[in-house]
């Protein structure tokens, strides 16, 4: 809601990243009561990506335990992703996931969340101190390591990169036929990727859309993200 009226709307964070770092138009696709078409989404798109958002996955959705009261959630969205992820991936649509993005693909392939990985023995707190600025939230919190002979290694050209923290949620079970790219210190799956893929189908936890172009690895992620699209745009959306 602005005001009293309800907005379709995407962070300014999200589309700079689609615009620069993927040389990309960015377009929103509505989320409605009632989901538009699959298969016309699929018609009418090079890439797809699911960002990040103040809500989560509602637990129901995975089979987990009711949310803490003030747990703000977005099931019109859910009936929309959930369905059209898997689909996506079938059809050989490039699919980045970003932090909810990150979690809403694992639910949509059957895999489960905890949804306060800080509470957790023997884990982090990967959440951010929203009383701080903004460029404090951001900031770069901890390293990941990088699967060997996955995609993320090869695009960071090392084993291990340094991400910002801002989330609650984490993968309790990584749902069947996703392949780990990244951990986190306490052992936490940050990164996979989608092994049956036809194209690129990859979601991280972490937030590289934030000034995109001054991180190297999240500049060479969305180069990457945006050449699928442009390779997918040139085979003419052939599923």
């Amino acid at each position: 809601m602005v005001g009293p009226h309800p907005f379709q709307m995407a962070g300014e964070k999200y589309v700079h990243a689609v615009a620069r770092g993927a040389d990309a138009l960015p377009v929103v696709l509505p989320v409605l009561p009632e989901p538009l078409g699959v298969a016309e989404l699929l018609a009418s798109v090079d890439g797809l990506l699911f960002t990040g958002s103040p809500s989560n996955v509602e637990p129901a959705r995975y089979g987990g335990e009711a949310s803490q009261p003030g747990t703000l959630h977005d099931p019109e969205r859910d009936a929309t992703s959930l369905a059209l992820i898997p689909a996506a991936v079938a059809a050989g649509v490039p699919v980045l996931g970003l932090c909810r993005g990150f979690q809403e693909m694992n639910v949509a392939y059957g895999g489960t969340l905890w949804q306060r990985v800080q509470e957790l023995p023997g884990y982090l707190d990967h959440r951010e101190n929203k009383d701080d600025p903004l460029d404090k939230q951001y900031a770069l919190a901890h390293a990941v390591q990088l699967t060997a002979g996955g995609l993320l290694r090869s695009l960071a050209a090392s084993d291990r990169i340094e991400v910002n923290s801002l989330h609650s949620q984490g993968i309790r079970e990584l749902a069947p036929g996703l392949l780990v790219e990244a951990r986190a210190p306490d052992g936490l799956i940050e990164g996979f990727r989608v092994a049956a893929a036809r194209g690129f189908a990859v979601a991280v936890q972490w937030h590289p859309e934030w000034r995109v172009l001054s991180n190297s690895f999240s500049t060479a992620l969305f180069a990457a993200f945006g050449q699928a699209a442009r390779e997918r745009a040139a085979q003419g959306r052939r599923s």
